[in-house]
């Protein structure tokens, strides 16, 4: 369901373009507050946009991938624009913007969120737009999703995510899962363009059969066909849900919730007793994630070569211009990695011609 912000104080909203318009007065101080101490990269639409090209109708962004791609299939044949605002080549979770992304947030008319506590930068971009009584709207699409405990194997010091502390965030891994974001999604796109409800409405249904309802079945044909049940992944702690929803265990190395977390040399040592408990010759490894882990992993053990996961949290340059989505990350990345690290078929029967050399112990 979207949440709308209706301020409190004078009672009187301000529009993003009266805002904006206002320049370094009505919000610029708020602005630098909320994120102008933190780095990075600006934002973009690297992803592409969706309906209008002209930008005429309703814009809405997308503070992650995989929720700017449910909502661009949505808008298809209405004149929204949906904008992705992580830049190509970095991951969502982690990656800090400067002050110019809460500025694109502000002229949307529409802002796609994870839910609180997920993304410290959008958290603090709603604050600002609460504060300063700004009328963009919010679509949150964790709003009524069961999320699951985090795994055993977390930090302790880890904590969990929004009002479920001590839950895991990466719901979206979960076809299932994904589809009540759609919902979500498309519950606020309709607020954003009434007139265009029957559409939104339609391409969500089709979604959500076509596309998320036939990954679900694809991935569970992988994993009913491995005789192992585990997974090393050189990678951080966001594949839980695929292992709760397919009954296999992801042991993942950085046991934190971050891809930017750290590798212990006891979470090493873990892995490789892991690889050499179960004869593991194939490992994944996060694609936005440090290598130099898997790398250590194949010249100390048995490892003979890793293969690139990913929890959908953002795009290389060839995947833009090849017009990738959660589906096609899905078949061509996530799916053939699998079918790989479980034992179920060599590299060289997975994937696209030339899928194991473009991807075998990439860089």
């Amino acid at each position: 369901m979207a949440e709308r912000n209706f301020g409190s104080g004078s009672g009187r909203k301000v529009t993003r373009r009266r805002a904006l318009a206002a320049g370094s007065g009505l919000l610029g101080t708020a602005l630098a507050g909320c994120l102008g101490s933190v780095s990075g990269g600006t934002s973009s639409g690297d992803g592409g946009g969706s309906g209008s090209s002209s930008e005429d109708g309703p814009v809405a962004v997308a503070s992650f991938f995989s929720f700017f791609d449910f909502a661009r299939k949505l808008t298809g044949d209405t004149p929204i624009t949906v904008k992705n605002l992580i830049p190509t080549g970095l991951h969502g979770h982690g990656w800090e913007p400067n002050a110019s992304v809460t500025r694109d947030i502000i002229e949307a008319d529409a802002f796609i969120h994870v839910g609180k506590d997920f993304q410290p930068w959008a958290d603090r971009a709603i604050q600002t737009l609460k504060d300063d009584d700004v009328d963009t709207q919010l679509i949150n699409v964790r709003e009524g999703v069961e999320l699951t405990d985090l795994a055993a194997s977390l930090d302790p010091e880890e904590e969990g995510v929004g009002e479920g502390r001590g839950m895991d965030p990466h719901f979206w891994l979960d076809p299932q899962r994904a589809k009540v974001s759609v919902d979500n999604i498309a519950e606020g796109l309709v607020e954003l363009a009434p007139e265009h409800e029957e559409t939104i409405r339609g391409n969500a249904e089709t979604y959500k059969t076509d596309v998320l309802d036939t990954i679900d079945a694809d991935y569970q044909d992988v994993f009913d066909r491995a005789d192992r049940k585990v997974v090393q992944l050189a990678a951080h702690n966001a594949f839980q849900y695929i292992g709760v929803r397919y009954g296999v265990e992801m042991r993942p190395l950085v046991v934190n919730l971050a891809a930017s977390g750290d590798v212990k040399p006891s979470d090493i040592t873990k892995a490789k007793e892991t690889i050499d408990e179960y004869g593991i010759e194939y490992i994944g490894a996060g694609v936005f994630e440090t290598l130099k882990p898997a790398q250590q992993l194949i010249a100390e053990t048995d490892v003979s070569g890793y293969f690139p996961v990913t929890p959908y949290a953002g795009v290389r340059e060839e995947w833009v211009r090849n017009d990738w989505g959660y589906e096609e990350i899905a078949y061509n990345i996530n799916m053939p990695t699998f079918e790989v690290v479980l034992g179920n078929k060599s590299p060289e029967e997975v994937g696209p011609d030339g899928w194991a050399d473009e991807w075998r112990n990439f860089k």
